[in-house]
């Protein structure tokens, strides 16, 4: 729990990083210093990349894209670009790091054809079994495709604790006991297999703004700035997300 907390509060301080760096890049971008100005902002763009990688790690195993075909250097390298060119059009420190998220968002879906999902996957997730749930999982490992998604994540401190994930599922007052018990029969690595597999299965928007606000650690007003949503409308997806974790643990492991 007490790693959760830390993670948490690195998250935070990233953010406050990044909103303290505007005032330097726009100084630098008025004295002409490319070179200052790219240094600085390499600083800021590790959690940006972290979900350029993820999101084409699963473009790869769902076929939307062939593997090896775009690297998220590549759209690190055009988001270097967008900032400059637009870092005048940014209003204040605070939206520099929503900003950038919301433009490698947009950069994706330039690459990537419309999702589609499977819908009864969500609708009837309550319902499955133990023994589909396994097959499942079994499937989306399959050749190594499920574990794809994960590998630029193994060794990040955001995956260094199973209840940072459960923490964002089970947030009623009686599930310390669920989170706990989970922790004990599963471990980690499982934990995070599973969420990753139910992710996987989600709508794309509704992916992003789970993680956004759990692994980048936005807030619900962020998030909407980001995906042009309104906040009624990011609350409904983070809701029905959680919603969808939760049964899928209970039902797969302590029903």
């Amino acid at each position: 729990m007490k790693e959760s907390v830390n993670i948490f509060q690195s998250q935070r301080e990233f953010h406050v990083f990044v909103a303290n760096s505007f005032s330097d890049l726009r100084r630098l971008k008025k004295e002409g210093d490319l070179k200052a100005f790219n240094q600085l902002l390499l600083k800021a763009m590790p959690e940006v990349r972290r979900y350029v990688q993820k999101n084409l790690n699963r473009a790869v195993v769902k076929g939307k894209i062939d593997r090896n075909r775009y690297k998220a250097d590549d759209i690190i390298d055009q988001l270097f670009i967008e900032v400059y060119d637009h870092l005048d059009e940014i209003n204040n420190k605070n939206e520099l790091h929503p900003w950038m998220f919301k433009k490698v968002d947009e950069l994706l879906e330039t690459i990537f054809v419309d999702e589609e999902f499977d819908a009864l996957f969500l609708e009837n997730i309550d319902t499955y079994s133990k023994p589909e749930w396994d097959s499942m999982q079994e499937k989306f490992t399959t050749d190594g495709d499920g574990d794809l998604i994960m590998n630029e994540e193994l060794d990040d401190i955001s995956y260094a604790k199973d209840d940072y994930v459960l923490n964002h599922i089970f947030v009623g007052d009686d599930d310390q006991k669920v989170i706990l018990q989970l922790d004990k029969e599963l471990g980690a690595e499982n934990i995070r297999k599973h969420s990753e597999m139910v992710l996987y299965h989600m709508p794309e928007q509704m992916r992003r703004v789970f993680e956004l606000f759990t692994e980048h650690q936005f807030d619900i007003t962020e998030i909407a700035k980001i995906h042009n949503s309104t906040v009624q409308e990011i609350e409904s997806l983070l809701k029905t997300a959680r919603k969808s974790l939760r049964a899928s643990f209970i039902k797969r492991y302590l029903d």
